[in-house]
């Protein structure tokens, strides 16, 4: 079995690093190996699909997570298990479920509990 070009990536991989979600990108993109030359040509000159990927979705997990202000696992225990477009997330932003307003709540507990042992660490370094 030969080993597959190294300059090139799987379209899964090329979909994360463009920050979209792979099935709704074209087919030709998904049956395809990206090198890494048509993946910098994409990320300085999107065509208009990735253009509008981008701004109206559907978006993978980590950007719906991040754009509603939880974590990944936060939209599972939401009931969450599919990509949202931009215009669902806003949706969501406007109606604020309970689970929502809850998931934010702890995530920026976790973030500030992050940040405080980053700096205990960080004065005991010093």
């Amino acid at each position: 079995m030969s080993r597959p070009n190294a300059q090139s990536m799987k379209p899964a991989t090329a979909a994360k690093k463009l920050d979209v979600y792979l099935p709704a990108t074209p087919a030709e993109f998904q049956a395809n190996a990206i090198t890494r030359d048509e993946l910098a040509a994409l990320q300085a000159d999107p065509p208009q699909w990735l253009a509008d990927l981008r701004k109206n979705g559907p978006h993978p997990k980590n950007l719906v997570a991040a754009k509603l202000g939880v974590s990944i696992a936060g939209l599972a225990r939401g009931g969450v298990v599919d990509a949202l477009t931009t215009e669902q997330i806003d949706a969501l932003l406007a109606d604020k479920p309970d689970w929502l307003v809850a998931e934010r709540e702890s995530y920026q507990s976790v973030l500030a509990e992050q940040r405080r042992v980053k700096a205990l660490h960080a004065d005991k370094a010093r």
